[in-house]
């Protein structure tokens, strides 16, 4: 069974598979990158280790996949950014291979100037791509391989599809919670895993703590540049990789984005931004 780590991208997906990756898979709570290795994203050639022709074959094979995942008895945490629902005809999951989700948000306007970082993209077409109902994604620099394709639509449609969903056991997570107080909101996290894995161990505090400690954004970025990233993106067009881990709590949309867009993406999320209190 899974228990999806499910979002946006840039919402802090890979901060808490970092944590509970460190928490879980390690005998300390020190983390390293090797550990992600336990938390993978689905859908990736991982899964797929044959080439998938087409977005019809990806979403065909989706539902097959985790059927097979389930047949081995054991509990996967598996990060998503494809929304929860049907595409092209096929659903992307399902209760019966579904333990549960834990469902990341993030302040859209923070999550804009990611976006900008980590596709190159100006604030105009990272508008333009949280704002795209139809949007996808996929490795650009494997344009005949379609194993990592996810349907992500846009940024409130994503929030509001795992938000929304009553079949599944869910937990929402707050980017903003995690930077404001991360011991308690990340034992909020590993309480409902515990729980729904109906695991009785009590809490590991000392490991907890020694999780969150060495996942600080500081210390990521300083490992990220002395020993690389596989999930930083590379780009054949420039042969370069751009920075995984960039600005942290530097990235204050307030600093970095003019007051035309900010004003477009309080208007477009309105809704869902007073919902989560980010108006």
């Amino acid at each position: 069974m899974i228990i999806w780590i499910a979002s946006y991208p840039k919402c802090g997906n890979t901060w808490v598979r970092s944590l509970l990756s460190a928490y879980y898979f390690s005998n300390d709570g020190e983390f390293n990158f090797d550990l992600l290795k336990n938390i993978r994203q689905f859908p990736s050639p991982y899964f797929f280790p044959n080439k998938v022709n087409n977005v019809e074959e990806a979403s065909a094979n989706w539902i097959p996949v985790q059927k097979k995942i389930k047949e081995t008895k054991k509990v996967f945490f598996l990060k998503t950014h494809n929304v929860y629902g049907a595409y092209k005809g096929n659903n992307f999951t399902s209760p019966d291979y579904t333990l549960g989700a834990i469902n990341i948000v993030r302040d859209p306007r923070n999550v804009i100037t990611s976006l900008m970082n980590h596709f190159s993209i100006n604030e105009e077409d990272a508008l333009k791509m949280m704002s795209n109902v139809n949007r996808n994604l996929r490795d650009r620099n494997d344009k005949d391989n379609y194993a990592t394709y996810s349907f992500i639509s846009s940024w409130d449609k994503n929030y509001r599809s795992w938000k929304l969903t009553k079949n599944i056991n869910k937990i929402l997570i707050k980017y903003e919670d995690l930077e404001k107080d991360i011991e308690n909101t990340f034992l909020k996290i590993i309480k409902f895993t515990n729980k729904i894995m109906r695991k009785n161990d009590e809490i590991n505090f000392e490991k907890l703590r020694k999780s969150i400690k060495t996942t600080e954004f500081d210390l990521l970025k300083r490992k990220e540049e002395k020993e690389g990233f596989d999930e930083a993106i590379y780009s054949s067009d420039n042969s370069k990789t751009k920075a995984f881990f960039n600005l942290g709590k530097n990235n204050d949309y307030k600093k970095l984005l003019n007051n035309k867009t900010i004003k477009s993406i309080e208007e477009l999320f309105g809704e869902e931004m007073k919902e989560l209190r980010y108006l």
